[in-house]
C-alpha cells in the first residue's frame, strides 16, 4: 500500500477487549472471537485486566506525532512511517498493539503486503508466534499466485502474489500493511487468500483514510465500500490504528525541498 498518504472517510471505532481465559475456553475465541461469544470462565482462571484499543484513541493520539505528513507524489500529506521507525519505543508500542488485539481471535498466520507490511508484519507474526507470508510484486517469488490488476490512489498495478504453498485451505490469515486507502491494495491480498481457500480474519493497517471508505458521489473520490461490494468480499473487516482526523503533525521541510515522488 502507499507509505503514508493520508486521505479519509467514514470510520468504524472497531474495538477488541482482550481477556485471558483458560485453555478449556480457548476454544470459543478459536471459533468465534465475536462479542457475542459466551466465555464461561472461572473467574479465577480469568485477569481482572481488559485493554481495549480504539481507533484514534489515547494511545493512537500518541503515535500520530510520529507520522508527519508532507507534499510528495503530488499529494499534500503524504504520511511517512519512517517517522515512528526511528523510535524504537513507538514502534514497539505499535507492535504490542496488534499483538493484543490478535492474539485470542485464532489466526494461523500474518501475511505482509510488499513493501512496507514487510516491515510490520515479521515482528507482530514473531509475537504471536505464527508463520509471515510476503504478498510480493509479480515476478519476485517461485511457485507463485497472481491476483488480478488492481486500482489504488496512484493508479492501475499488477496483481500481488502469494506463494502457493503458504496458504491451505481453512486457514485463517491476518493481513497487516501500513495504510489503507482505496483498498485495492488490501482487496488483492485478500483475493489471494481466497484463491488458495483461506480466510481473512482482519485487514490491520496502522493508518486508515477515512474519506475512502463510502465518500459522497459528488466527491468524485473512489468508494472502498463499493470496491469490496464488486469483488464479493465486503464481509471482510478493515481496522486501522490511526485515521487522518488525529494526523495532524506537518514535516518540517528543509529549503529547497523538491517533490521527487515517482509518480504524480
Amino acid at each position: 500500500a502507499s507509505l503514508f498518504l493520508i486521505l479519509a472517510s467514514a470510520a468504524s471505532t472497531n474495538q477488541i477487549v482482550d481477556k485471558q481465559v483458560s485453555p478449556s475456553d480457548k476454544s470459543c475465541l478459536k471459533n468465534d472471537h465475536s462479542e457475542s461469544c459466551n466465555i464461561n470462565a472461572d473467574p479465577s482462571t480469568m485477569s481482572t485486566v481488559k485493554k481495549t484499543y480504539e481507533q484514534d484513541g489515547d494511545e493512537a493520539r500518541q503515535i500520530a506525532q510520529y507520522l508527519p505528513y508532507f507534499p510528495f507524489k503530488g499529494i499534500p500529506r503524504f504520511y511517512d512511517i519512517g517517522g515512528f521507525l526511528e523510535k524504537p519505543d513507538v514502534f514497539q508500542q505499535i507492535v504490542d498493539i496488534f499483538v493484543e488485539r490478535y492474539k485470542e481471535i485464532g489466526i494461523d498466520s500474518v501475511a505482509g503486503l510488499d513493501a512496507r507490511g514487510f516491515i510490520l508484519g515479521p515482528p507482530i507474526a514473531l509475537a504471536l508466534k505464527k508463520p509471515f507470508i510476503m504478498m510480493r510484486k509479480q515476478g519476485k517469488m517461485p511457485n507463485s499466485l497472481s491476483s488480478d490488476e488492481y486500482t489504488t490512489e496512484y493508479g492501475k498495478r499488477s496483481g500481488l502474489t502469494v506463494q502457493r504453498d503458504k496458504i491451505k485451505k481453512g486457514d485463517r490469515v491476518l493481513i497487516i500493511d501500513d495504510l489503507v486507502a482505496t483498498g485495492g491494495t488490501l482487496s488483492s491480498a485478500i483475493n489471494l487468500v481466497h484463491m488458495l481457500g483461506g480466510e481473512v480474519v482482519d485487514c490491520a493497517c496502522v493508518v486508515e483514510l477515512k474519506m475512502f471508505i463510502d465518500p459522497p458521489e459528488e466527491s468524485g473520490l473512489p468508494s472502498r465500500t463499493k470496491l469490496f461490494t464488486s469483488q464479493n468480499i465486503n464481509h471482510v473487516p478493515v481496522w486501522g490504528l490511526i485515521s487522518e482526523d488525529v494526523l495532524t503533525v506537518e514535516a518540517a521541510l528543509p529549503e529547497g525541498y523538491l517533490d521527487d515522488g515517482e509518480e504524480h
